[in-house]
């Protein structure tokens, strides 16, 4: 009987590991601690039972150093960090968005629209959604209540086009995805563009449909507001407008034509941030030292994910559960298709319960080495690792819901923590429900079509 108990526990023993994390992710202790916590557990654990070898334990620094700290991919990470945070505290992303609200005023829907084109924008300049959708809300959400906005509308714009900076290029997760995957950044950032545009103009479209049919959503501005004297709209836009969208289209061209490295054009982007806010006069001590902290928290925390990841990864693969997980998946018997939308299942779920930096860090070294042998036909290539991208591009798409689905959506809570009292979580939750499914049409059109996603690298 003991044997047959002892035999038990050592086939689910990956399967127990994977079922405590889902458990202690909800305690609210910081992710990085448990993630660790568990590989070492669970390390000693296999010692025990004779699947795992206390010398296995010195393969976690080599495995943090070559993935982490050695990884120069992984370096764009702080720059474009700092881009984005410096962008936001020194006033240079409240001048774009002011300057969009003024130029869309008497389109219907023009303050929402504005918002979703900003956070097209800021999408390019920085991947940190807390920030965008801060931003947004201290800066449109007070204008967008004055003049009446529906709070589902407002606040659902708000947090949808904030969360953007996720899949538009240059995005943080993106750089990650890549170097877990093991392909080209660029390459990757390629794929990713025209869906994350494409999602984009979903958002604009079904704003500008919404507010022409239902006028209560979004009632026409006043004559006399957002008004600038026709002198002044030109040296507005030649300060506000074009520096920060040519330093955008300097970062993004220089990485998509392959003139320079996500790291090299990261520093390009940083160093034109700060000049920018040098420019403008804003290029203080205080507010310098506040950037370099902020971003130095950021960059912590991702990183401080990314190396218990690892040694949880490593674990997990020593005790089985990359066997098991195969296993289970053939004896199930799915397709191709079944497997992909099992998959997309699978994330679309834990985005209602963890953030992306979880879930890529979790399911794509699980799920990887199999997407990698899935045959789809006609409908999408193996050549040139095509498929690989287009499942990384799904995967990206899928994730964007992460911070939109409650109970734990973050943005929604970046949002509330600054919104005016009179707008009700519910209000919130009940305005994100159109731009999910915005969402997960664009996900279908991609999955539908692979050349959305496949035509600018060149794969398909």
């Amino acid at each position: 009987m003991l044997v047959e108990l002892t035999d038990l526990i050592i086939d689910f023993l990956p399967i127990m590991m994977f079922a405590s994390l889902a458990i202690l992710l909800f305690s609210g202790y910081p992710v990085a601690f448990i993630l660790g916590g568990l590989a070492l557990i669970y390390g000693f654990l296999g010692i025990f039972f004779d699947l795992f070898n206390f010398i296995q334990f010195f393969l976690f620094m080599p495995r943090i150093w070559g993935f982490a700290s050695e990884n120069l991919v992984l370096v764009a990470v702080p720059t474009f960090v700092f881009m984005g945070v410096m962008m936001e505290r020194s006033g240079v992303a409240n001048d774009m968005l002011y300057c969009c609200q003024v130029l869309l005023k008497k389109v219907p829907g023009g303050l929402a629209i504005s918002v979703a084109v900003m956070g097209t924008i800021l999408a390019a300049m920085t991947g940190i959604i807390g920030a965008s959708v801060t931003m947004m809300t201290a800066l449109a959400l007070p204008t967008m209540l004055k003049q009446k906005y529906n709070h589902g509308l407002a606040t659902g714009t708000i947090c949808a086009s904030g969360t953007l900076g996720i899949l538009i290029p240059p995005s943080i997760m993106l750089i990650i995805m890549a170097d877990l995957m093991t392909i080209s950044v660029g390459d990757l950032f390629l794929a990713a563009l025209m869906p994350g545009l494409v999602l984009a103009g979903l958002y604009i479209v079904y704003i500008g449909v919404a507010s022409g049919i239902k006028k209560d959503l979004a009632p026409p501005l006043p004559p006399d507001a957002l008004q600038v004297p026709k002198g002044e709209m030109a040296p507005l836009m030649l300060r506000s407008f074009f520096p920060p969208v040519f330093l955008i289209a300097l970062v993004k061209g220089s990485i998509l034509f392959g003139f320079a490295t996500p790291s090299e054009a990261g520093a390009v982007g940083a160093g034109g941030a700060t000049l920018l806010a040098w420019i403008n006069g804003r290029l203080k001590k205080d507010m310098t030292v506040a950037v370099c902290q902020s971003s130095g928290l950021t960059v912590s925390f991702i990183f401080f994910i990314i190396i218990t990841a690892t040694c949880f990864a490593l674990v997990f693969r020593a005790l089985g559960g990359d066997d098991i997980i195969e296993e289970a998946i053939h004896e199930a018997g799915l397709t191709p298709w079944g497997l992909l939308f099992l998959i997309m299942g699978i994330v679309f779920v834990l985005g209602f319960f963890l953030d992306w930096v979880e879930i890529t860090l979790i399911i794509l070294p699980v799920f990887a080495p199999i997407v990698v042998g899935l045959e789809f036909g006609d409908h999408v290539t193996t050549e040139n690792r095509a498929m690989i991208y287009w499942f990384t591009v799904l995967v990206a798409i899928n994730l964007q819901t992460s911070f939109l689905t409650p109970p734990f959506g973050y943005a929604l809570f970046y949002l509330k923590g600054i919104a005016p009292r009179e707008v009700k979580l519910g209000s919130i939750y009940k305005g994100i429900i159109p731009f999910v499914i915005l969402q997960l049409i664009a996900l279908v059109l991609v999955i539908s079509y692979p050349s959305v996603a496949l035509w600018l690298p060149g794969l398909g």
